[in-house]
């Protein structure tokens, strides 16, 4: 099985914890024709009333100025990979295991499986780590 790995630019912004809070932000972008990809929001645990959004992609410069409009910036501190392919028992576990064993350490990982496919996105300090978890993610594709 073939793992599709390409680097992904991600967009943050802080977000209010209250309701609507997320909804403010997204507005400004759908507004926009944001199409998201990849929305994942949270809330900060040292910064109590307050959250954080990241998204991907963000493309066209009236996107762009409607993101910046909504507190978005780059998060160019976060190296991410998307990684997309065929799902199967095991492949997650295997995933972390390949980019351990390439002595990586990922910030983050978000994931999901919608029928036979899954797509993931991992997080790494620099893009270093991340160059070394796209090699060793490759060579773990082409053994399946």
């Amino acid at each position: 099985m073939t793992l599709k790995i390409t680097k992904t630019d991600v967009w943050a912004a802080e977000i209010q914890d209250q309701p609507g809070g997320l909804a403010k932000v997204m507005e400004t972008i759908a507004g926009a024709g944001a199409n998201l990809e990849c929305v994942i929001a949270r809330r900060q645990p040292d910064k109590p009333g307050t959250g954080v959004v990241f998204v991907t992609p963000l493309r066209g410069k009236k996107l762009l100025a409607a993101a910046a409009t909504a507190g978005f910036s780059e998060a160019r501190r976060i190296a991410t990979l998307k990684v997309e392919g065929g799902d199967r028992p095991g492949l997650g576990a295997q995933i972390a295991q390949a980019v351990g064993t390439a002595g990586v350490s990922m910030r983050g990982l978000t994931a999901t499986a919608v029928g036979r496919k899954f797509v993931a996105y991992l997080g790494f300090d620099n893009g270093d780590d991340a160059g070394k978890a796209a090699a060793t993610l490759r060579a773990l594709g082409r053994k399946q």
